[in-house]
């Protein structure tokens, strides 16, 4: 609810209700003429009253609580002010239709009355569309909003994604890498096996040579 707008319609409606509690006595005062502009202001001041209370209502219905248990009790009030206004100009239009004599026209309020309600029927009909309007936009609104968080978790999980394949894009380069120091390894291990083999066979030589010289040392010192 817009406190703002609420406290709006309710200013425009006190305005609107001090001009109407004027009517119904100057009514009672006037004839002809000015007797029945007074009637159609009345009846216009009146509509326009009840869309400024209809209005504060469906600010209302978004209001907390208390809030709006406060003041839905003060629209019922507003609301029971406006009858006894209409009472009280009905008496008075009684009072002066009397007061006229035979030249007056009996009917004139009904008229009035009925003019009155055609046009608070067209001000009925437009304030729905514009609730419709407004629910409209309302909705609309709201799917921008579907659409933008949509598009903001697509572009959360694409930013992920990109860091994943950052994540995948290193691993494969350290496997690479180790790939490559296996290699390398390998050729370190294989270099070692023919060091290794080489040693030995020259170890074997150097064993034979040695028995060779240890055997001819012997045969010359005792067989000879």
């Amino acid at each position: 609810m817009s406190s703002e707008e609420f406290e709006k319609l309710h200013e425009i409606y006190k305005s609107l209700f001090e001009e109407l509690k004027l009517l119904p006595e100057k009514a009672l005062r006037s004839q002809g003429e000015e007797r029945k502009r007074l009637v159609r202001t009345f009846d216009e001041r009146k509509g326009e009253a009840e869309e400024v209370l209809q209005g504060m209502n469906e600010e209302l219905r978004s209001a907390p609580s208390a809030f709006r248990n406060m003041m839905s009790t003060k629209l019922r009030m507003y609301n029971r002010d406006l009858g006894k206004l209409q009472r009280d100009m009905k008496t008075s239009d009684s009072g002066s239709s009397a007061q006229a004599g035979v030249g007056s026209h009996p009917g004139i309020y009904s008229s009035e009355n009925q003019q009155s309600t055609q046009t608070q029927s067209q001000r009925a009909l437009l304030l729905q569309v514009t609730d419709s309007l407004t629910n409209a936009s309302q909705s609309i609104e709201r799917t921008l909003r579907i659409a933008a968080e949509t598009d903001q978790v697509g572009t959360d999980i694409i930013e992920e994604l990109g860091g994943q394949r950052e994540q995948l894009d290193r691993a494969r380069n350290k496997l690479v890498n180790t790939g490559e120091n296996l290699s390398k390894s390998r050729k370190i291990l294989r270099a070692l096996s023919r060091r290794l083999m080489t040693n030995k066979l020259l170890l074997g030589v150097i064993i034979i040579m040695e028995l060779a010289i240890l055997a001819a040392a012997v045969y010359l010192k005792f067989f000879r």
